[in-house]
């Protein structure tokens, strides 16, 4: 597996490193030397730092996704191998543009995954604490075979009742007493149908 992340850039230097790439190394260091050089480097808290293109350098930060994303190559066009899992983006901004908050970046690297972190996962329980410890211990006393307590302790009043039973569907054949099947309920329309 390798180690790899995503690299955001504004659509200028997305073009200039495009370029960069395209060229060989000969022809890019003697048509714009200045170009021809790349530079990432980090303060030390390692979420900040400098991304630098030739003399220009850019505000950088490095954001954890709010999903792990696969990366695949191919050798052939037609058979994918998997490289590595991204968990993280290096955003190189404009200087004017505004830091991220925090170290999680709240959209996905897709339009449809756009404020991913609040719309498709799961929200946290709210769950009280005392409940909680209250069912973990009667399921150990359940366990070590004290259920005969817990009943009695739920007599008094302060565990929910059970609701009322749910009442018998109409027209469905119910088994007679002698253990033969009786006939279904019938309501005065099912008489006017019969020949």
């Amino acid at each position: 597996m390798e180690e790899q992340f995503i690299l955001r850039v504004p659509p200028s230097v997305a073009e200039r490193i495009e370029r960069l790439m395209n060229e060989s190394a000969a022809a890019s260091s003697s048509s714009n030397p200045e170009d021809a050089s790349l530079d990432l480097s980090f303060s030390e808290d390692g979420r900040n730092g400098t991304f630098m293109i030739g003399n220009e350098s850019f505000p950088a930060s490095l954001l954890d996704l709010p999903t792990v994303v696969e990366s695949y190559k191919t050798y052939d066009d037609s058979v994918l191998i998997k490289t590595a899992d991204i968990g993280q983006m290096i955003m190189v901004r404009e200087e004017e543009d505004p830091a991220p908050e925090g170290v999680e970046y709240k959209h996905g690297l897709t339009p449809p995954m756009r404020d991913a972190r609040r719309r498709r996962f799961r929200r946290e329980p709210d769950l009280n604490a005392e409940l909680v410890h209250r069912v973990e211990k009667d399921l150990i006393s359940i366990m070590h075979g004290n259920a005969s307590a817990i009943l009695r302790a739920g007599e008094g009043g302060d565990r929910k009742k059970a609701g009322p039973a749910p009442a018998t569907k109409p027209n469905v054949k119910q088994p007679a007493a002698n253990g033969e099947e009786a006939e279904a309920e019938r309501s005065d329309s099912d008489e006017s149908v019969d020949p």
